[in-house]
């Protein structure tokens, strides 16, 4: 099993932490940016056709949450069940930058921020 550490080539393009997530740490998953089965996430799409790292990087919405591709039924439903806050890291990520938000998340071994 893979140890935690902070790599900003672990942060996903919707703002989730790879680094901190089990099937990852137990190399079933390569993550997101290696994940060439994710041909279906629109948010991995869209960023890679951009060339940004995340959905920080987005300059159309300064609200990621007025985004369809982010902000859809399934975002929803999975940020409901492991009440995740994907807003909450791609902000944290804006305003704190990509390193310190992979450190944090190492460092707290957190796959993404509670919603509270």
């Amino acid at each position: 099993m893979k140890e935690i550490i902070a790599d900003t080539k672990l942060i996903a393009y919707c703002g989730l932490y790879c680094g901190s997530c089990g099937r990852y740490l137990k190399e079933s998953c390569p993550g997101c940016a290696d994940n060439k089965k994710a041909t279906w996430c629109k948010v991995r799409s869209c960023n890679m056709e951009h060339g940004y790292a995340s959905c920080a990087d987005c300059k159309e919405f300064t609200n990621v949450m007025d985004c369809k591709k982010y902000n859809n039924f399934m975002s929803k439903l999975f940020g409901f069940v492991f009440k995740s806050d994907r807003n909450a890291c791609i902000n944290m990520i804006r305003s704190n930058g990509y390193e310190n938000f992979a450190n944090y998340m190492a460092t707290n071994k957190m796959q993404s921020i509670k919603r509270k």
